[in-house]
Formats: C-alpha cells, structure tokens, sequence
C-alpha cells in the first residue's frame, strides 16, 4: 500500500510541476483547447524520463551497480542529441469512464541520436520493469525501432537488459490461452545484418530472445561486472537438466567470450560504451558507402620503425608478439582488437592505415604454434564476412603452419570448418594483400595467401613456406631411410636437412618470382599505406557500384 501511494505521490509531484511550469512560461498552452491533452502528455513524458528511488525495479537496478536505462542512452550518444521514439508508449487501464487507473512504462526505450556526430538508432531494455519480459514490452516499439534503422540506413545499438520483451509464462493467463511463440521483427532483424552496422552490449542478463538479439550482430561487448547471456536461466537449467548454477558459472562475461559468443569483454558498462563508439568510427554508416577515412595528423606513411627489423628471431622455433608488429605498422593509436579471449590464436582486428580503415588477420604463434583450430576457422570467417559486407580491405599478415592435425583436430571436425573458411577467403571480393611474415604451410596456408587473381603479396626475409612444414615433411619423406639408420638417424636427419636448408631461402622463391617482393620490414608500412590508397582510389568505388545495383554478393551471417 505504501508502495502505490509512493507512486501517486511522485506522479501528482510531476503533475505540479509541469502545470507551474506551463502557466508561468506557456501562456498560448494555457488559452489552447488541447491543453488538458496536451498536459497529460508531458506528464506522462516526464513520469517516464524521471526515476522514482522508491520503485522496486529501480532500487533493483542500482542495487545491482547497473545503470539506469536513460543514464546508459545519456552515456553513450553524444549529449543532448536523443530523440525519442514512443514516449508514452506503456500498458494502461482504464476504468468505465475513460479515466488511466493504471500506467506502467513500455520496458523499452527507443530512438535516434548520434555518435561522434554520426546518427544511430538506439534501442535500449529497462530491466527495472518487469525484468525486460514480454508482460511488460510493446511489441510495436521494438519492430518499429529494427525497421526504423534499416529505412534510415543506419547503425542501431541494441543495449540489452533481460529477455528482449522475450516470453513470459504469466501472457498464458492474460490471454486465456497458450500460443505459438513469434518472432516479432526477426526478418528485419536478419536482413539489417547485410545493410547497416548492428551492435550490442550486454549490461545485464540476456536471456531468450535478449541472448538472440545480442549475437545477431557485427560487434557485441559484454560488461564483465554485470553481464551474462544463456538460452535460459539457472531456474529452467535446473529443472531441465538438474544442474544447480548460477548465472556467471552458466553463462557469465568469461565464459561467453572464451567461446565466441560475445566478441569483447569490458571492465563497466562506460567501457562497452566507448569500445562500441571506437567499432564504429572504422565502418560506414550502411553498406552504401565507403569506410570512412580519418585523417591521421601525427603518423607519417612513410613511417619506417627499425624495430621491425628484430621482432621476429632467426631461430624458427623461437616465438613473437604478432601484436608488437601491428601496432608499428598501422597508424599509431589505431589497432582495435575484436575477440582477444577466443580463437585458439586466430588474431583479428580493425585498423587504419593513412586514415583509411582496414581489416587485419593473423595468429599469435604463441599460442598453438601458429595451427589453425576448429574455433580458429570460426572466428577468422566471420572477421573476413564484417570486411566483406562493408568494403573493408584486409591486410593479412600471415604465419600459418597449416591446419590442426590428430584425434581432437578430427573430433573438432577442423578440416570442415576449415573448407568454410576457405570458401569465404575466396568469395570475399574486397581488396586484399598478404604480408608472409614466417609460415605458409599446407592447404591453409595457401587459402590465406593464394585467393585473388592476381595475388597481392609480399614476404619479410623470415618467410618460410611449402606443402609441408620441412621438419615433419622430412620424417614422412625419409622414414624408411631413417629408421634404418638406427644409431645414426639424428647424424642422417641433419644430413637431409641440411640439403634442403640450402633451398629454403624466400630470396630462391623470389628468383622465380612465385613471391613478388621480398622486403625490408621496416617498409611495410609504407607499402602498405601506398596499396591501400590505391585501393579507395580505383577498386572500392567501383565494387560499391556494383553493391548499389546488383546487392551484396554474399549475404552475412554471424
């Protein structure tokens, strides 16, 4: 009871204000006719916008160190450009004569507003009422938001907070019947994915059709404080399954993206916020547009880093840090890393060079010595489909020592997942120039250096390539003669590597011209940023024509 008075309290608090308000600075409000509507209007706005410290699902919220729906929009977009779409759009009863006995805010507040200027639409859960299920959504709001974006071409940033408006068994009652579960703004949904950047955060729990729209997407973070993500939670699991969980142990921030399932992990809701801002200011606002090009005032393309020159040992079997070689390469400040936590090694990113955005993959060798993993394929052929669908050239700097080999490689099913990330290598059309840092092995490795005609690549003088990695190659090759060598096999294995050390210089392929240019390391960067001008210059804006008549060759899937 204290409950309800509390809130009629509150309301009756802003009822006052705004008629002050308007009498003392809205004259013409005052003589209009509308002015009773339009007066509920406000109120009912500013009830919405304003946080009431005694409503149950608030002091949840904060209890829970999560930010309020509107504190996150207000967060994010620039200050002061939302607009808001469905103000007063919420479930209200009436009573015989007409009068509101009842009005509980939709659990979804959307519109538009912009980021570093550029426009985006914002669809945000407000867990605080009715933890985000469909007994407390407007089903209009949500696919009219989804629809909105793809008229408008623009990103749309789902921040997520519970189910989405997924279901909840008490609609059985409400209804008076059970019914086939929809999916309200699922074809939308899907097609945005080929059209417009689409990006999410997971602020909280995403639960059911929450978890759908956070992975339906090109870019998803989740913050590590508070987010979580499962088809369902602990309750169900534990009817369904008899496991008891809870939710970090079932499907927290560590968990989801040591898998995959979200891209990036953030320290706070404010990190998610930023890491979603810097996504976006590398791709176009649709994928009717090129990448935009930011114009770097401090690094020169003719930038050459004496660093390079040691980064990689002589001794093949010592490691390095792939990473140390991007960050010296592109435009300083400019590396942002998609997927650190996952992929068995698979390093992938986006990047400028000069200004303009690209898309970079590569491995970490030290981590599984440079083989390519079922979960490295995976996360490699979605980088390659992002690049694909919004016309971002991809630098691949490569090291691959082939696909993974043995019984959990098979058990994987590797070498399938492997056809499919070939298959998407090759049917990428956007610009693409391999620099061969160290291995090129097997049939992986020459789907990542081999798929264009005419292919564009270089190597640094620590390349080394063929069908086989030469160490295990020579065992296969001379496994008779070796094993007859019985006392001598290590004086005979030496032998034979030794002859075939005398033609594994990259200068002999160079001779043959099977690699065009063997380089000093420390021109990378200014070959790299010399291609890539020519490619915004002469290639993209013709492959963009083509997109504008024909659409996307292939379409994305996340």
């Amino acid at each position: 009871m204290s409950y309800k008075k509390n809130a009629e309290e509150r309301v009756q608090k802003i009822a006052d204000h705004l008629a002050n308000t308007n009498n003392e600075q809205d004259e013409f409000l005052m003589k209009s006719q509308w002015k009773d509507e339009i007066l509920e209007l406000k109120r009912r706005q500013a009830q919405n916008r304003t946080a009431d410290p005694n409503d149950r699902g608030y002091v949840r919220q904060k209890a829970t160190g999560k930010l309020w729906v509107r504190e996150r929009i207000d967060a994010f977009l620039d200050k002061s450009s939302f607009v808001e779409i469905g103000s007063i759009a919420g479930n209200a009863k009436y009573n015989q004569a007409g009068t509101v006995t009842n009005y509980i805010p939709a659990n979804f507040v959307a519109g538009t507003g912009t980021v570093n200027k550029r426009h985006v639409v914002v669809a945000a859960d407000d867990f605080s009422i009715r933890g985000g299920h469909a007994d407390g959504a407007v089903w209009g709001k949500s696919l009219y938001t989804e629809q909105l974006a793809r008229k408008l071409k623009i990103p749309i940033i789902r921040l997520i907070d519970g189910s989405s408006g997924g279901g909840s068994v008490t609609l059985m009652l409400e209804k008076g019947a059970t019914y086939l579960p929809p999916l309200f703004g699922m074809h939308d949904m899907i097609a945005s994915l080929s059209e417009i950047p689409v990006v999410a955060a997971a602020l909280g729990p995403a639960v059911g059709l929450g978890a759908a729209r956070a992975t339906l997407t090109h870019f998803s973070v989740v913050s590590g404080d508070i987010g979580s993500l499962f088809a369902a939670g602990p309750p169900i699991v534990a009817n369904a399954t008899f496991e008891t969980v809870s939710k970090e142990s079932l499907g927290g921030a560590l968990v989801h993206t040591a898998n995959g399932t979200f891209d990036n992990l953030a320290s706070s809701e404010h990190e998610c916020f930023e890491q979603i801002r810097c996504f976006l200011g590398y791709l176009p606002t649709h994928t009717g547009e090129l990448p935009p090009r930011l114009k770097s005032q401090v690094d020169s393309s003719t930038r050459r880093d004496n660093e390079l020159l040691s980064i990689i040992p002589k001794r093949r079997q010592r490691m390095y840090q792939v990473r140390e070689i991007l960050v010296r390469v592109l435009d300083k400040d400019s590396w942002f890393e998609i997927g650190s936590r996952w992929g068995d090694g698979a390093v992938c990113g986006l990047g400028r060079l000069n200004g303009y955005t690209v898309g970079i993959i590569t491995f970490d060798c030290t981590l599984k010595g440079s083989v390519i993993s079922a979960s490295s394929c995976h996360k490699f052929r979605r980088h390659i489909d992002l690049c694909d669908t919004f016309g971002i050239p991809i630098v691949n700097f490569a090291d691959y020592a082939g696909f993974a080999v043995g019984t959990v490689a098979e058990k994987e099913a590797t070498i399938r997942y492997g056809s499919t990330l070939t298959a998407a290598l090759y049917q990428c059309d956007v610009p693409y120039f391999s620099v061969v840092l160290r291995k090129v092995f097997g049939v992986a490795g020459a789907a990542f250096v081999d798929n264009r005609v005419p292919n564009m690549r270089v190597a640094w003088p620590s390349g080394d390539w063929g069908s086989l990695p030469l160490e295990g190659g020579i065992y296969a090759a001379y496994r008779r003669e070796l094993d007859a060598a019985g006392e001598k096999r290590d004086e005979l294995y030496e032998k034979i590597m030794s002859q075939f050390e005398a033609v594994r210089s990259p200068l002999r392929t160079a001779e043959l011209f099977d690699i065009p240019e063997i380089i000093d390391p420390r021109d990378t960067r200014p070959l790299l940023c010399y291609w890539i001008k020519m490619m915004y210059s002469h290639i993209l804006p013709q492959r963009l024509e083509r997109t504008k008549v024909h659409g996307p060759r292939i379409l994305y899937r996340p």
